[in-house]
């Protein structure tokens, strides 16, 4: 299992990123993605979460509203589209699948929110 997250930046106070995840190695159609991302000095938090093919989506409170997770099956790509952010918003996110009752993350991606 591999997964890849590309997108992170730099991004001014209200500005939007969208965040990429390629996974291979697994079926990818078949398993829940979530979106993940950790602050320094702060616990790694789930920010999203998409289920493998239709149902709800789940966000953490502090993004509602603010960010959309989406999937494209065809291309074993999960997004995460990040709109009016805010400098709270600055972390490493990561992006994670449960496989076989064993945790997969990718090597993450830096997102800083700065004037």
């Amino acid at each position: 299992v591999q997964l890849v997250e590309s997108g992170g930046g730099l991004v001014q106070p209200g500005g939007s990123l969208r965040l990429s995840c390629t996974a291979s190695g697994f079926t990818f159609s078949r398993y829940v993605m979530r979106w993940y991302r950790q602050a320094p000095g702060k616990e790694r938090e789930l920010v999203a979460r998409i289920p493998s093919a239709g149902g709800t989506t789940t966000y953490a409170d502090s993004v509602k509203g603010r960010f959309t997770i989406s999937r494209d099956n065809a291309k074993n790509t999960v997004y995460l589209q990040m709109n009016s952010l805010k400098p709270d918003d600055t972390a490493v996110y990561y992006c994670n699948t449960i496989v076989t009752l064993r945790d997969y993350w990718g090597q993450g991606t830096q997102v800083t929110v700065s004037s």
